[in-house]
């Protein structure tokens, strides 16, 4: 007898199949009818959970980037200081979308898509207020730091779509970005070259490799549902 219907496991068996589609063809290039076969799931049932394509998208997002601050934090270890944690974070997107253009396809619609870019924005947000609060005495409300990523997060965006080449290297790119940014947060000049000369010191293309197929093997996992479940 058919298990009854599950719209949460439907949920997560469309996440769980979403994964290697999106790595293997980009967000752009996978259509709601590759899902749909892969995943093996009901047209309605998909649009019952998921209006559109982009509020799948932000399902992914808001995973990734609740995983992203805790990795750099891991990764560093007692090394850690504010201004070095963000550097490492923001450096690892721009090395990952550099691997692969199916990469960047996902992280370039995830910072245009209004329901993702608003979560990246507002989780964002939290995390440098945490980092750089200190260099906001007068105030340190929500509202600048929130102010203040909508620019970082475009900033972002741009280096995202131009890709390196033999003159805008991976390392030129990161340097670019991280100045700017860090100066919007405050960061103290002596601390924003220490925290960019480490991270131009790093292996950055391992470290990003390593980063994704961390990030792969837990979106898979958590993800994954009983497979005797029917739809």
């Amino acid at each position: 007898m058919a298990k009854r219907y599950d719209s949460r496991a439907a949920k997560m068996k469309i996440m769980e199949a979403c994964v290697p589609l999106f790595l293997e063809k980009g967000y752009y290039d996978t259509t709601i009818k590759d899902i749909l076969t892969a995943a093996n799931v009901a047209h309605s049932s998909f649009f019952n959970i998921f209006p559109t394509k982009d509020a799948l998208l932000l399902e992914y997002v808001k995973y990734m980037f609740q995983n992203q601050f805790d990795m750099a934090n891991q990764f560093l270890g007692d090394k850690a200081f504010p201004a070095l944690i963000y550097a490492v974070e923001t450096s690892i997107q721009l090395a990952v979308i550099e691997m692969k253009e199916t990469l960047r396809s996902i992280y370039v619609e995830a910072y245009s898509a209004e329901g993702s870019l608003n979560y990246i924005i507002h989780h964002t947000a939290m995390e440098v207020q945490k980092l750089f609060g200190q260099y906001f005495p007068e105030s340190n409300s929500e509202s600048d730091f929130y102010e203040r990523v909508i620019g970082s997060s475009g900033m972002m965006r741009g280096y995202m779509v131009v890709p390196c080449d033999l003159y805008f290297t991976l390392e030129k790119k990161i340097q670019r970005f991280l100045e700017m940014s860090l100066t919007s947060y405050r960061v103290p000049l002596e601390e924003q070259k220490k925290a960019i000369g480490i991270v131009l010191q790093m292996d950055l293309r391992t470290i990003a490799e390593g980063a994704i197929q961390s990030l792969t093997a837990k979106l898979r996992s958590h993800f994954t549902v009983d497979p005797a479940i029917e739809y």
